[in-house]
């Protein structure tokens, strides 16, 4: 797979300006880094879950 250049990003971010206007564009960034927050947060929490299970004596 290959990055996403500068072009590609641009071209996207105009395209998300054109279907849903300037006024929804903060809204959608919020709520999508919300959800990228609560997810890196239950991954940590679930790594710790399996590395506390590993480390018990049997």
């Amino acid at each position: 797979m290959s990055r996403i250049g500068i072009s590609e990003l641009l071209f996207i971010l105009i395209l998300a300006l054109l279907i849903f206007g300037p006024n929804k564009l903060p809204e959608i960034g919020k709520s999508l880094g919300k959800g990228i927050r609560e997810f890196k947060e239950a991954s940590r929490e679930i790594k710790k879950a399996i590395t506390e299970d590993e480390e018990e004596p049997k």
